[in-house]
């Protein structure tokens, strides 16, 4: 009994001193495990497969169609302008108004002089005929005395005489003639100077050879005009109208939109005009939204030595005058097509030292770094050349959190069309 009692004593003392190293132990084996890392809150979308087209996009400048710069022909004082300074004109709407009352005069002498022409060519005919009949009668006389003669019934010397008169009425018939065709002469000249005069007085009225949109007049009624100058586009050379412009008229529909692109995209511009004809999106800066659409309608002949760019010009519809000349537009050329091309949003393609990569989350939430090759943006869109499939998620938004490898939590799982997916 005594034996049994000592023992105890010694089993706690043994028992409190293995307690401590025990829980000791246990400590330093927690501290060494890492704790896992939460999954990375991410948002992700579905890979879809569309056909989307290739482009080049340019900055370019709209450009009208025609200017025409309107300048007097004849020299008088405008009496009335028909139109005011920003209306739109239809070929052929009365512009200006010229006094025609010395044109209308002239017109009136050219007129008289040419009557008075034709007078004299009557009298000139008239006298033409009477030659002629006096030289018919005396040739018959000559034909009569010479057979008298012949006969010894009169003397050669009346037939003689005879015949020298009929030599004198024949020259007086060749002058008369020669009157004659005068006459027709003068009477052309003084016709053509009556057309003349009437082209100067249908002058007097301007009219517009085009349909198009007026600009600010640039003469007033009651000032004098005088013809002379050259006509000049102010649009294509940038100067302003001529000295003795009165108003220039630009054509605004359709309108045309230039553009320059670098000459190593030209071969495949040329290759794809050969094909099929090219189509151009025209926006305006401020609504990019709602473009128009055009046809690649010009490419020019040579490269541009100092800038090693190609110029091309684009014709667009332009009824509602949206675009006006001189305006600067947002260009791009559609050149091709790609035939279910794989789009992911562009905020999900990363950059990184090896190249850009996306994050794809497999079936077991895992989040998978995959290179892509990256080709043209098609608005909120980005074509993925390689790297990804048609269906597969990629993480558009929460990259900075994800791991190569680890566990991600989809928050907003949404499909390209921005709709919630379920």
């Amino acid at each position: 009994m005594r034996y049994e009692i000592r023992r105890r004593p010694l089993l706690f003392l043994a028992s409190l001193m293995f307690f401590p190293w025990a829980l000791s132990a246990c400590a330093n084996k927690a501290a060494q495990a890492p704790p896992e890392r939460p999954p990375a809150p991410v948002s992700v979308t579905t890979a879809v497969a569309q056909d989307v087209p290739t482009y080049i996009d340019a900055i370019g400048k709209t450009v009208s169609r025609e200017v025409v710069s309107i300048q007097p022909q004849v020299s008088g004082r405008i009496i009335k302008i028909h139109f005011t300074d920003g209306a739109n004109v239809r070929k052929g709407d009365l512009l200006f108004t010229i006094d025609s009352k010395p044109f209308e005069v002239a017109l009136s002498q050219a007129q008289a002089k040419v009557s008075q022409d034709i007078a004299l060519k009557k009298q000139a005919e008239a006298n033409l005929a009477s030659e002629i009949a006096k030289a018919n009668w005396n040739q018959v006389q000559v034909s009569r005395y010479r057979t008298l003669v012949n006969q010894g019934v009169v003397p050669r010397e009346q037939y003689e005489e005879l015949t020298a008169t009929q030599k004198s009425l024949d020259a007086n018939v060749g002058s008369a003639r020669a009157a004659v065709n005068s006459a027709d002469e003068t009477i052309k000249v003084d016709k053509a100077a009556v057309e003349a005069v009437k082209v100067q007085l249908s002058y007097c009225t301007i009219r517009s050879p085009i349909d198009g949109r007026a600009g600010q007049r640039l003469v007033d009624v009651g000032n004098v005009v005088n013809p002379g100058g050259s006509a000049n586009n102010s649009s294509s050379n940038g100067s302003g109208p001529s000295p003795n412009a009165l108003l220039v008229i630009e054509r605004l529909d359709p309108i045309y939109a230039d553009f320059t692109i670098s000459q190593n995209s030209l071969a495949e511009v040329q290759q794809q005009m050969r094909a099929n004809k090219l189509i151009a999106e025209v926006r305006l800066p401020d609504d990019a939204g709602n473009p128009a659409f055009g046809q690649l309608t010009f490419l020019n002949n040579s490269v541009e030595n100092t800038t090693g760019t190609v110029n091309l010009r684009a014709t667009v519809a332009n009824s509602e005058h949206r675009f006006w000349p001189g305006r600067f537009v947002n260009i791009r050329l559609v050149l091709n097509t790609i035939h279910q091309a794989v789009l992911v949003p562009a905020t999900a393609p990363q950059l990184s030292a090896n190249g850009s990569f996306v994050y794809v989350v497999k079936q077991d939430s895992l989040a998978e770094q995959r290179p892509v090759t990256l080709g043209q943006r098609q608005g909120d869109l980005i074509v993925v050349e390689s790297g990804v499939q048609t269906g597969e998620q990629v993480v558009t938004a929460g990259q900075l959190g994800v791991t190569p490898g680890g566990k991600v939590r989809v928050e907003k799982p949404v499909s390209s069309s921005g709709t919630e997916s379920k």
